[in-house]
């Protein structure tokens, strides 16, 4: 068999998992992020933060994926939400098959939301369908306000996108404006959203936005 069929075969497999995925979630009717960034975007922590300001109202549970380590799925243990730890062992982004296989070993309730953190990366992710509602792009200020126009497909797919790191604003050259206009070039419905750590109406701003789409989901 010829190369390329081999990767045709590999991808319709993928293809076939994610609808299998975006049916699951739709008869449990669970809304699922998919967050994406570079590595030290800040997700973990907008992560974080949401769940601190939902987890009375929604249950809320979180896969991370990461090459190596448990770090990030100790920090949301804290929180008290349920995580499921993917270690990829070198493979630059979460596929169908390696949620699917979490999703068997987690206890994820009818009506509630999933956030699954994907691999720190631009590229990758953007290119496979995790059986998500909607995809969550960061880019933290200290990595600049191009980043859009840089990697343009993974922003086609953003239905939000999250200037991280607003604290850090001034000690950088980025430029909020330039940022927005070149997402709202590549897709002009994106949700456009600012995050910093220490700021509380940030993060009630993004939550209340994540509490509508999942009201519309569990009706």
């Amino acid at each position: 068999m010829a190369r390329y069929e081999l990767m045709r075969d590999a991808l319709g497999r993928e293809k076939q998992r994610a609808e299998r995925l975006h049916d699951f979630f739709a008869e449990h009717r669970i809304l699922v992020l998919n967050i994406m960034g570079s590595p030290g975007s800040g997700k973990t922590t907008l992560i974080e933060k949401v769940i601190e300001k939902l987890k009375d109202d929604v249950t809320i549970s979180v896969i991370e994926g990461d090459l190596a380590t448990t770090v990030d799925s100790e920090r949301i243990e804290k929180t008290g939400a349920d995580v499921f730890q993917i270690n990829t062992g070198g493979i630059c982004h979460l596929s169908p098959e390696m949620v699917e296989r979490a999703i068997d070993k987690m206890n994820i309730r009818d009506k509630s939301i999933l956030m699954i953190e994907n691999v720190g990366n631009l590229v990758c992710p953007a290119s496979f369908d995790l059986g998500e509602d909607i995809r969550m792009v960061l880019v933290s200020t200290p990595e600049g306000d191009d980043k859009p126009e840089k990697y343009p497909v993974m922003f086609l797919g953003a239905d939000i996108f999250v200037i991280t790191k607003m604290d850090l604003i001034e000690m950088t050259d980025f430029n909020i404006e330039r940022a927005i206009k070149s997402v709202q070039k590549i897709k002009h419905n994106t949700e456009i959203f600012t995050f910093s750590r220490d700021s509380n109406e940030d993060a009630k701003r993004i939550s209340t936005w994540l509490k509508e789409e999942y009201t519309k989901k569990i009706k």
